[in-house]
């Protein structure tokens, strides 16, 4: 009886075996959850497909069922990569952090382009990275600060600016700021430049 009822539990909480309709149904509780974008509904469908298996006459049709979700408007790349990267972008992190982000979710190159912040966004963003974690301007300043320790404490900020995504030169360039309004004047010199670039230099 006790071997019966383990059994019995075992076979409730074993998944059945994917077919069609199991694959749409999965798919349909993601997009109802989560925005996504179509590469990482296409990783998820795969990753179930390889934990449950198929069972289906005919094998499996993700990127057909992918194609349909992108069609009939439940999975939107452009939508989704805007939402990712002004959320990115509000939290202080750098063109090439949310070019590394859109990417990992399986947006193209032609809409990551697209998609790139402006150079004043970009700018902004380092500025409120800035704020955020007191650096530059918006740190307090020792006057009996050593200047080896001055530099230590600059070079680590640096490093965090960089490793968040903003390029060396945005970096350099709010941390070198005498002040706020010299930060509201760099940040109107990027108002008449394109998207900026992702790169580090």
């Amino acid at each position: 009886m006790v071997e019966r009822n383990a059994t019995s539990r075992r076979s409730r909480r074993t998944p059945k075996p994917l077919d069609r309709t199991r694959l749409n149904d999965l798919a349909l509780a993601y997009v109802a959850r989560f925005a996504t974008s179509a590469g990482k509904l296409r990783t998820y469908l795969n990753r179930k497909l390889r934990e449950r298996g198929w069972d289906g006459e005919e094998g499996p049709d993700i990127d057909g069922l992918v194609g349909k979700f992108v069609d009939r408007g439940y999975v939107d790349d452009r939508g989704f990569g805007r939402m990712k990267a002004s959320g990115l972008l509000a939290r202080g992190y750098g063109a090439r952090r949310v070019d590394e982000t859109l990417r990992s979710a399986g947006i193209d190159e032609r809409l990551r382009d697209e998609l790139a912040p402006a150079e004043r966004e970009a700018r902004q963003a380092a500025v409120s990275l800035a704020r955020r974690r007191r650096f530059g301007p918006f740190g307090i300043v020792h006057e009996d600060e050593p200047v080896e320790e001055r530099h230590k404490r600059r070079e680590k900020q640096l490093a965090a600016m960089v490793r968040a995504g903003h390029t060396f030169a945005h970096a350099q360039a709010v941390l070198s700021a005498r002040d706020e309004s010299a930060l509201d004047e760099w940040l109107e010199e990027g108002e008449e430049t394109g998207p900026t670039t992702g790169t580090t230099a």
